[in-house]
């Protein structure tokens, strides 16, 4: 992976990037067909799955970051040359995985049940979203499991291989949707149900595929992940934990607003739920760009940073984080062009179109502060600096984008619109702290290899 030009550098991300962002486009594509097969089946199905899905991604995204701490472990691991320490670490990592799997469904089936209670819900719609969840939760581990797999294979620059995993099982998601939400070839109709149960079976696929690729086929059976099964190692756990609680945190920070404000939004009526959500998924979709960006940087400046290229790493970082921005002008262009096209997706009522449409209009604010955010955090956590995202984010989204979301909403006239602006106030102000943050942290950089020269 090592580069001596900017035009190496270039095609260099983009070997990286282009994989994961066609895994996550892939991955965010099956929560995307689970709130649109859901949504034609019916409004109050769309609505469930929609509150389903808002408790359980910030669990999910907030948690999967803590165990995506192992990239830049091996990062660092291969620029140093340390390879022989590689396959204990991920090990260490998956043991971490299975635990913390145990964890989620001890405290769901304790919690779930009181939180929906405490929402005022229709009746379908609570159903709904609780058999949703309950499905769910028979692929939470091997959920967690293929996220430390995939990993470990990204950060060996084998972007391409999680892509060809993710894009097979895709097509099976969207089969089973089909299947298990509309009842077809003589299966249960289950409404937004099956789409719980679609996609915890494909979590076990792309597992056990993962499984298979890490224990056969090279480059990643030459590092002997499976060779030896050493016993949990505490003082390993805490060394993961110390690099991926930070970014598990910031990643829960963030996404776990966009779920409070959809929980917080349950007093209005169904029809604005259902085109806040339609909106808010297409948006979810959108944010897989910026996000496979912080992905790529995480490997790449991780890996320079290992090595001790200062202005390599730095040299990434602004060619990610400038990519993202261009970008996202870009898709904001579109979003304004092709809105009521990409409403009518989503519902075939004409006043959730209406509704998604003007959703849309702010979620073009909101990307563009995301296409600086997220990737800044990717660059950060491959020179290994993550506390200071955890508390910037807590801030801007916790202390200023939700307060001012809601006494918009609660004061204004805007109603359900005044939540999204104050999304982009928190974002926005997220999106600054963090960009001054990695300037401060390069700058170190610098003056260190000065210092050490």
């Amino acid at each position: 992976m090592t580069t001596t030009s900017f035009s190496q550098k270039v095609k260099q991300f983009l070997i990286i990037f282009l994989p994961i962002f066609t895994t996550q486009i892939a991955l965010s594509a099956m929560s995307f067909f689970d709130t649109n097969m859901s949504g034609k089946f019916s409004p109050a199905d769309l609505a469930g799955v929609a509150v389903g899905t808002s408790l359980w991604m910030p669990v999910q995204t907030g948690l999967s970051g803590i165990l995506i701490g192992i990239t830049p472990v091996v990062s660092h691991l291969l620029g140093s040359k340390r390879n022989d320490r590689i396959d204990h670490s991920v090990v260490q990592a998956l043991y971490l995985g299975v635990a913390v799997g145990i964890v989620v469904l001890a405290a769901g089936a304790l919690l779930l049940s009181p939180i929906l209670n405490g929402m005022p819900l229709e009746p379908r719609v609570g159903r709904v979203a609780f058999y949703f969840l309950c499905a769910l939760a028979f692929g939470v581990i091997p959920l967690f499991g293929y996220t430390v797999l995939r990993s470990f294979m990204d950060a060996l620059g084998q972007t391409r291989i999680t892509m060809m995993i993710t894009l097979v099982s895709l097509p099976v998601n969207i089969f089973l949707n089909y299947l298990l939400i509309y009842g077809r070839w003589g299966f249960p109709q289950l409404g937004g149900v099956g789409a719980g149960v679609a996609t915890a079976t494909t979590y076990w696929l792309i597992f056990l595929i993962s499984l298979f690729f890490v224990h056969r086929v090279e480059p990643f059976a030459k590092y002997g992940i499976f060779r030896q099964m050493p016993k949990i190692s505490l003082t390993k756990w805490k060394e993961l934990l110390k690099i991926g609680v930070p970014i598990g945190f910031a990643t829960f920070f963030e996404t776990s607003i966009f779920a409070a404000v959809t929980l917080l939004m349950s007093r209005f009526d169904t029809i604005t739920i259902a085109a806040h959500q339609a909106a808010l998924n297409f948006a979810s979709t959108l944010y897989m760009l910026p996000v496979s960006i912080c992905m790529a940087l995480t490997i790449l400046v991780g890996y320079e940073a290992g090595a001790g290229r200062v202005r390599d790493a730095k040299q990434y970082s602004l060619l990610g984080i400038g990519g993202a921005i261009a970008l996202s002008l870009f898709l904001a262009v579109l979003l304004l062009v092709f809105g009521e096209q990409i409403a009518s997706v989503y519902s075939n009522d004409r006043q959730v179109i209406a509704l998604t449409q003007h959703f849309l209009i702010y979620a073009i604010f909101f990307q563009i502060s995301d296409a600086i955010a997220t990737p800044t955090q990717g660059a950060l956590r491959g020179y290994k600096d993550v506390n200071p995202a955890l508390i910037i984010t807590f801030v801007a989204y916790w202390i200023i984008g939700l307060p001012v979301g809601y006494i918009t909403a609660t004061y204004t006239s805007l109603g359900a619109f005044g939540y999204w602006v104050g999304l982009i106030a928190g974002l926005a102000v997220g999106a600054t702290a963090l960009l001054w943050r990695l300037f401060l942290v390069q700058k170190q950089s610098s003056v260190r290899l000065a210092e050490n020269k």
